[in-house]
């Protein structure tokens, strides 16, 4: 199959995601074309299966703002026109979907172009729940030719918003080969010269993922005498808030910020707990990783979460902003060697058990098969 795939180029999990669905799709066989305005998250290498299309802005005084969905829709039609796509693949519904559907509109007259949505969370959750979304956002999964979403929290979620319940659960996924334990890595040495316990946090430091409850946690846990770091990998609104929580609590020096990594699992390896006290996540693409590198999670109990980390079994779950408990739970990881392999044991299992590459991508290539043989008899049936 040809594909088309438009993310959005961040460090957030849907551009994660499509960037290596796009990857795991080549290595089977099957051409990909990245459509976006910068080159997306993680996605280090193009070749005959995978190819990147910039969207170009178009600068002109008549416009406040730029465009883009205008834009992004006239390069989708643009290459599926030139490279003979089989069908377009957005993530995030607000505005891909909108932009997919004006570009399958505009083919119509010469051919059918299948559009399919996935739907990773704000965009569900934040954006289109916003009253003056609402109907744009209704509209766009109505429209596509298939949706999937990556959690039955995020189905759910959905289904109550819109009232469309159209949609496949097809969840984010690892690759079990590149996130993997290494206490070898001589990155830990740097990150903890005197053998300190490393504590991880990866967002991109939104207020939805409460960042600074992180150096909250840190400094109970320094509060008990276990020598410990934190290290707080990503950038975003809330890092200098961050740093004045950590300076005013007096754990700055134990504190490591060490901005965005293209490389998550290079700091996930070498982790003793990894800490996720958000107030909404709609999967936790990060814990999933973290699992799968044997790192026990301290989250929060909210949306798709409880789908990933098994509470008890492989970390942790707490109320939102339960800062005594998280801090407690950590401190029970920490302290207890046998607890803590059983946990990043029971994480590891868990994750490639339900979560592994192997798995899920071809349950995309199947739905991508139903929504193309779909589309054909409705051609047939309208010709």
């Amino acid at each position: 199959m040809k594909i088309g795939i438009t993310v959005y180029p961040t460090y957030g999990g849907s551009g994660i995601v499509g960037s290596e669905l796009g990857r795991e799709l080549a290595l089977r066989g099957h051409e990909v074309h990245f459509i976006s305005s910068a080159l997306p998250t993680r996605l280090t290498e193009l070749n005959d299966k995978v190819h990147f299309h910039e969207v170009e802005m178009m600068s002109y005084p008549l416009f406040e703002h730029q465009p883009y969905t205008l834009a992004l829709s006239t390069k989708m039609m643009t290459v599926a026109r030139a490279e003979n796509l089989d069908l377009l693949h957005v993530h995030y519904a607000i505005p891909h979907s909108i932009s997919a559907i004006l570009a399958r509109e505009s083919l119509k007259p010469k051919r059918y172009l299948p559009v399919i949505t996935t739907l990773h969370g704000t965009d569900i959750t934040l954006v289109g729940a916003d009253r003056s979304y609402l109907p744009i956002t209704r509209y766009g999964l109505q429209q596509s030719d298939g949706v999937t979403a990556v959690s039955k929290f995020l189905k759910q979620a959905t289904i109550e918003t819109f009232d469309y319940d159209e949609i496949e659960v097809i969840p984010n996924f690892i690759c079990p080969n590149h996130y993997r334990r290494d206490d070898d890595s001589p990155l830990l040495k740097e990150l903890a010269p005197n053998d300190e316990k490393l504590l991880v946090h990866v967002s991109n430091f939104r207020a939805v993922k409460r960042p600074a409850d992180c150096v909250e946690i840190l400094a109970k846990v320094l509060q008990k005498g276990i020598k410990t770091r934190l290290v707080m990998v990503g950038d975003g609104p809330e890092l200098s808030a961050v740093r004045h929580r950590a300076r005013q609590l007096d754990v700055l020096e134990q504190t490591e910020f060490v901005g965005k990594q293209a490389k998550i699992a290079d700091y996930l390896t070498v982790a003793d707990v990894f800490l996720l006290p958000s107030e909404e996540e709609s999967f936790g693409l990060a814990a999933l990783e973290a699992q799968a590198c044997e790192v026990p999670v301290v989250a929060t109990r909210v949306g798709g979460l409880p789908e990933v980390v098994a509470d008890k079994e492989s970390g942790f779950l707490s109320d939102i902003g339960d800062i005594e408990k998280m801090s407690n739970d950590v401190m029970k990881v920490l302290s207890d060697e046998e607890l803590h392999r059983a946990f990043g044991l029971r994480g590891r299992e868990l994750a490639i058990a339900r979560y592994s590459s192997e798995l899920v991508i071809p349950q995309y290539i199947n739905f991508y098969e139903k929504i193309l043989s779909q589309s054909a008899k409705k051609q047939m049936q309208n010709a």
